[in-house]
């Protein structure tokens, strides 16, 4: 008996290692890519200070060319993911990258609205499944346990994107305003946009499918991994039922996750595209080097916050609460910019807008891989985040419409905050044993 406990405590040492050795591989390369994609969704809110003026767009017509972007990426998201599974992780990750930087640069050459919008179209239909694509590939990878750490150094390069993005953008829009007779704006997508196609071709060579074909595992290694991972699917089908995909999609925990994540993408999508505006509007800050100062201290708060509150996480292995409280302190961080006063307490509310809805969606992605059986997981995390993509399509539109309605912000805020508060008490409506599933991943069989 001692020595089978022995032989189970040094196969689980050893899997441990494994799974360091992959961490460091696998999820830091990711989150060097992670940091351009989110440059391509802030960079546009950042150009807006110098472009709505050039291209005369109001509020209304600056968010519908978001909700370009976000029509063309919901519309492809799907079958991206159904793709890569085809092609393999490696290729259409690469894939993505290359044709999504080139047609982020192209953005430069926009004209009027109607040039933007049919840009912002092409860039969502050639950046679609980029994020599905990756959460899934690191199901490929890891098991519960190390889930939400994985997830969170993936999305931590939105936060860190928001605070370097913010005054690289601003510099940019300063400095490089005149250079070949060009605004600083349309050099922004030019310098933001190259760099993410060669990284996508870098892709090509450095990523590979799943353990199976890592060529820098070994033959004990690789297995080690993959079965920590088949531990972990055999107690995930408890959940997932065995059914079939299509009644999974449709279950009613996939249509609960769909409806959460589409209200934390009010709360995202806000964050990432108008804090610029905000906070000139709030501190009347006509420098753009400045306003990329000052915005990016609410991502710099975001960057310190995950990595704690998302290991907490995986060592509880408790979810729910782990969402819910930093969603609430997103909606109160909107209230106190909606309707306080003074620019410090304001600045503050934007903060916890930030940290909230960051640390919330880390938590969140950990959820549909222990209600999503292996076979479903394609489809059913790009549902999920194609659902999440209406919300990016129509909360630009309904922020920009309401502060052009009522000239401030305080209704527009007051709206994401009421949809945040949705997130938090919908999540209580999924399976609570959900951590005592994913337990049963870390013990030995």
């Amino acid at each position: 008996m001692a020595s089978v406990l022995c032989t189970e405590t040094i196969d689980l040492a050893f899997e441990e290692q494994v799974l360091k050795k992959a961490f460091k591989r696998i999820v830091l390369f990711l989150f060097f890519l992670n940091i351009f994609n989110y440059l391509d969704r802030i960079n546009v809110g950042f150009a807006a200070l110098a472009m709505n003026r050039d291209l005369k767009l109001t509020a209304t017509t600056f968010g519908l060319s978001i909700t370009m972007f976000y029509i063309g990426y919901a519309f492809c998201e799907i079958p991206s993911n159904i793709l890569l599974t085809k092609y393999g992780a490696r290729r259409w990750i690469a894939r993505i990258l290359i044709t999504w930087g080139l047609a982020s640069t192209a953005t430069m050459f926009a004209v009027g609205a109607h040039s933007l919008y049919i840009i912002r179209v092409i860039v969502g239909v050639a950046e679609a499944g980029y994020q599905p694509g990756i959460l899934l590939y690191l199901s490929y990878w890891f098991p519960a346990t190390y889930r939400a750490r994985a997830t969170a150094l993936f999305l931590i390069a939105q936060p860190l994107t928001a605070a370097i993005g913010s005054q690289a953008s601003g510099l940019i829009l300063d400095h490089a305003h005149g250079i070949l007779g060009l605004p600083g704006w349309r050099w922004l997508f030019f310098f933001e946009g190259l760099p993410t196609v060669v990284l996508g071709i870098i892709a090509l060579f450095y990523l590979c499918d799943g353990p199976a074909k890592a060529k820098w595992l070994t033959d004990p290694e690789k297995g080690a991994l993959q079965r920590r991972l088949q531990r972990e699917q055999s107690a995930v089908t408890v959940y997932a039922g065995g059914g079939k995909v299509w009644r999974e999609l449709f279950s009613r925990n996939v249509i609960l996750l769909a409806l959460i994540y589409f209200c934390m993408v009010m709360g995202l999508n806000a964050t990432a595209n108008w804090t610029p505006q905000i906070v000139r509007d709030v501190l009347r800050a006509h420098s753009f080097s400045y306003v990329g100062l000052v915005a990016a201290i609410p991502a710099i708060c975001s960057i310190m916050v995950i990595p704690f509150w998302c290991t907490h996480s995986d060592k509880k292995m408790e979810r729910t609460w782990h969402y819910v409280l930093p969603i609430l302190l997103s909606a109160v961080g909107w209230i106190m910019v909606a309707y306080l006063k003074a620019p410090e307490v304001r600045m503050i509310g934007l903060i916890f807008c930030a940290v909230g809805v960051f640390v919330g969606q880390s938590i969140f992605w950990t959820f549909p891989v222990f209600i999503l059986s292996p076979k479903a997981r394609p489809v059913g995390i790009a549902a999920i985040s194609a659902f999440g993509m209406l919300a990016a399509m129509s909360s630009p539109l309904i922020i920009g419409y309401l502060k052009d309605l009522t000239g401030n912000w305080t209704a527009s805020l007051t709206c994401i905050a009421v949809v945040l508060v949705g997130a938090a008490v919908l999540i209580h409506l999924l399976p609570r044993e959900s951590a005592a599933i994913e337990a049963k991943e870390a013990a030995p069989r």
